[in-house]
């Protein structure tokens, strides 16, 4: 522990080295002596109203020219650029009774990352927000986008040309490829980076000295080496998502963690426990699944000889659904990640981020993802599908455990899908039963086989007596538009045939 030079009481070591990085970028930002369009000094100036404009504002200007963040500080004359310090104490600031960043965050859209962070700097009280440049579309404060014009703030709407270059930018911009630390020596990456876990996910042995492992970061793209011809590298978020022994190292990075809630009961009043990821996704995958189904509630199983004890979900459909919502989460949607909630009754599996494709194409559909380099890594450490079957075995699996159909759920800036425990075919809802034609449909057809009234009796574990509950489930099917016959000239319903809409 370190002691505060005017204080008794006790400082982190990370809470230090913190303060340090502060420091040195404050240091850095001021050596330009000037006020670019991506920072802004202030002093006193912190009407809520106008800091927000200012997110904006920078935010959008950091796109604009290609940088990662932008700052928006406290404490140092626009001018002049002396330090004079600040009595803006952002902590105890409030909107109604809303806290200031809380508040601040609700008010932008898209959601982007920005932190607060108070020191004191050359002996004077410091307040400094870093500002993550936006990634998907202009960032907005209260349905406003602004953009800094050399020191001033103004309306994006007046400016057509800076708005058409963040839009273009936006549209080209990879999360991978961008850095997640700058200026890190071998010895660090070493250090931070679990390389022999990831080496060993590709059954690769590691290198016998420094250079080997390095270079293989580098034929990842986890590391870029330094161009000014020195010997260190830039960790990229890709190496950083992907590898890092502890997300925590990596200011941004670690706000991805995936996040498992286990709830009591079927809603979410009480939370009976909740643990957040802290190793890189591929490193601590397999630690994550097994923590997962650790927590899922299970059932004993008596065979001929033995009692076992069984999950109630299947477990490669909880490997595919994790897999996927790491993969194809959109990373421009700042202070949310990947989260696993489980209930009494279902699991629910979150990403942030709309589908590329419709929810009722996940079956058949050729995969697509926000984040090919992402997934290009994870399907080479044999986490998750590479030919886009993922999705078609989880509805397998649901229907081998005769379990209700998973729901895909599309939502404004989130991917859910909800795996359901066991229900009766009379617990079910006529949602749930058209949800599972559909789906015993459309896999059928990527099987190269066809629904039959007979395949989705088995389906539901029916006897063929009650043929007639199946017919009217295939009559809401069609009525919803989701199946349709396969020969409309068929009279013989024995023998008639369905497809999906879109086959």
């Amino acid at each position: 522990m370190i002691e505060s030079a005017n204080s008794r009481f006790q400082i982190p070591p990370e809470y230090y080295l913190c303060c340090m990085t502060l420091t040195k970028t404050i240091s850095e930002l001021l050596d330009l002596r000037q006020e670019t369009e991506w920072i802004e000094y202030k002093v006193n100036n912190y009407k809520p109203q106008e800091i927000g404009e200012y997110i904006s504002a920078l935010s959008n200007s950091a796109n604009y020219h290609d940088r990662d963040k932008a700052y928006l500080i406290y404490g140092v004359e626009d001018e002049t650029f002396e330090v004079v310090g600040t009595d803006f104490k952002p902590r105890e600031e409030k909107v109604g009774s809303q806290e200031l960043e809380n508040w601040l965050a609700t008010q932008l859209s898209p959601p982007i990352d920005f932190t607060i962070n108070e020191l004191i700097f050359r002996g004077k009280p410091i307040v400094i927000f870093i500002i993550d440049a936006t990634r998907s579309t202009p960032v907005s404060f209260k349905g406003k986008s602004f953009v800094r014009v050399g020191s001033y703030k103004k309306a994006l709407d007046d400016h057509p040309e800076k708005e058409r270059k963040i839009w273009n930018n936006a549209s080209r911009y990879a999360f991978e490829r961008a850095t997640a630390l700058e200026e890190v020596s071998s010895d660090e990456i070493l250090e931070l980076m679990d390389y022999s876990g990831y080496l060993g996910l590709l059954s690769q042995a590691v290198p016998f000295n420094k250079i080997g492992i390095l270079d293989k970061l580098v034929q990842d793209k986890f590391i870029v080496s330094a161009f000014d011809g020195s010997d260190n590298f830039s960790i990229t978020n890709l190496g950083a998502i992907l590898l890092a022994k502890r997300l925590d190292d990596f200011e941004g990075i670690d706000r991805k963690a995936i996040r498992v809630i286990i709830y009591q009961g079927i809603n979410r009043v009480k939370t009976r426990k909740e643990q957040t990821g802290t190793r890189g996704y591929a490193i601590g995958f397999e630690g994550l699944i097994s923590f997962i189904n650790s927590q899922l509630p299970t059932y004993e199983d008596i065979g001929q000889a033995f009692r076992s004890e069984m999950s109630m979900y299947p477990p490669l459909a909880i490997r595919e659904l994790v897999a996927n919502a790491i993969i194809h989460q959109d990373f421009s949607i700042g202070g949310s990640s990947p989260m696993v909630e489980i209930f009494d009754n279902r699991i629910e599996i979150t990403n942030p981020g709309k589908p590329i494709i419709s929810t009722l194409r996940f079956i058949d559909h050729s995969p697509q993802s926000r984040n090919e380099l992402l997934a290009r890594a994870m399907r080479r450490a044999k986490i998750c599908e590479e030919r886009g079957s993922g999705i078609d075995k989880v509805v397998f699996e649901c229907e081998l455990h005769q379990l209700p159909a998973p729901n895909f759920i599309s939502g404004d800036n989130y991917t859910r899908v909800i795996l359901y425990g066991p229900k009766t075919l009379r617990q079910m809802d006529k949602q749930d039963k058209i949800r599972a034609c559909y789906q015993h449909c459309a896999l059928k057809i990527v099987s190269g086989e066809f629904m039959t009234n007979q395949s989705l009796r088995e389906r539901f574990g029916i006897e063929e007596k009650n043929y007639s509950i199946v017919s009217r489930i295939i009559g809401d099917g069609i009525d919803a538009g989701l199946i349709r016959l396969y020969d409309e000239d068929n009279k013989a319903k024995r023998y008639t045939k369905y497809v999906p809409w879109w086959f």
